[in-house]
């Protein structure tokens, strides 16, 4: 029998694609609203404190249009070397990204909330995926951003795409956070509110 928290409306708070289709994986119905929040760092802002923050206010703001859902905030951020790597959103910025994070180590925090506008009641976690990049060349770099163009991904790749080519190995308790969207621990949190996702 359904509990009356598992009745709530759940709302993918993102304009990601990617997230869309990964939610759209658990089966349940879902509508989706994109949060209009500022994405900057604050300064001097750990790049896990960032994330954690814009999940939190992603799913804030879409609950003044959908009171008494549950609504999911979802954001990412990648580090090297103490320097946070966002969305490159042009070539140019998305070739540097590359040449500086070929061979390297970076890690990838992805936060994910989820706020019972309801009764107030806010989840958070963050999921740290370690990617250690390939050699690559600056032809390779430069072949794989004319062909997948992948500027509004977070470290210049859609390693749900010919982004994994860059890859030479990854270390992280939930493969689809790197996408974007924690599903092991989405489906956990949502137990907590009831939803039991099979």
């Amino acid at each position: 029998m359904k509990t009356q928290q598992s009745a709530q409306k759940l709302v993918l708070g993102s304009s990601s694609s990617y997230r869309y289709e990964l939610l759209c994986r658990l089966q349940i119905p879902f509508e989706v609203s994109s949060p209009d929040v500022d994405e900057a760092a604050l300064s001097g802002e750990l790049p896990e404190a960032t994330a954690s923050r814009l999940a939190e206010n992603k799913a804030r703001a879409v609950a003044t249009i959908y009171p008494g859902a549950l609504i999911i905030g979802a954001d990412q951020v990648a580090a090297l070397d103490g320097i946070q790597l966002g969305k490159p959103l042009n070539y140019e910025k998305a070739t540097k990204q590359l040449y500086f994070m070929r061979g390297k180590e970076v890690i990838f925090h992805t936060a994910l909330s989820l706020f019972n506008s309801r009764s107030g009641r806010m989840q958070s976690r963050i999921i740290s995926s370690v990617v250690k990049f390939r050699e690559l060349s600056d032809s390779q770099i430069g072949n794989y951003l004319t062909k997948e163009q992948p500027y509004h991904c977070t470290g210049s790749a859609k390693y749900e795409g010919l982004g994994i080519a860059l890859i030479e190995r990854m270390v992280s308790d939930d493969p689809n956070a790197l996408i974007g969207l924690p599903l092991i621990m989405l489906v956990e949190m949502l137990a907590q509110e009831g939803v039991e996702v099979v």
